[in-house]
């Protein structure tokens, strides 16, 4: 059984293209994660101390949940 190496060169421009949609797209995902971010940081900061120590969580940790989400 003979094995055949094939291989093809990109067309031109391909590379370009999917790097320049990529970029595009890291930062339509980089926008996103920051937007939910934002959001959980709101939503947790308009609870009171008590309902968030009903939930496990103090103040301080309203920063680190909302960056947890972001990554």
């Amino acid at each position: 059984m003979a094995a055949f190496e094939t291989t093809r060169t990109a067309p031109f421009g391909a590379i370009a293209t999917y790097n320049v949609v990529r970029f595009f797209g890291d930062i339509a995902s980089n926008i996103i994660a920051w937007n939910d971010a934002r959001v959980t940081r709101n939503a947790l900061g308009k609870l009171t101390d008590r309902e968030l120590d009903d939930i496990g969580l103090s103040r301080s940790d309203i920063a680190d949940i909302a960056m947890q989400n972001r990554f």
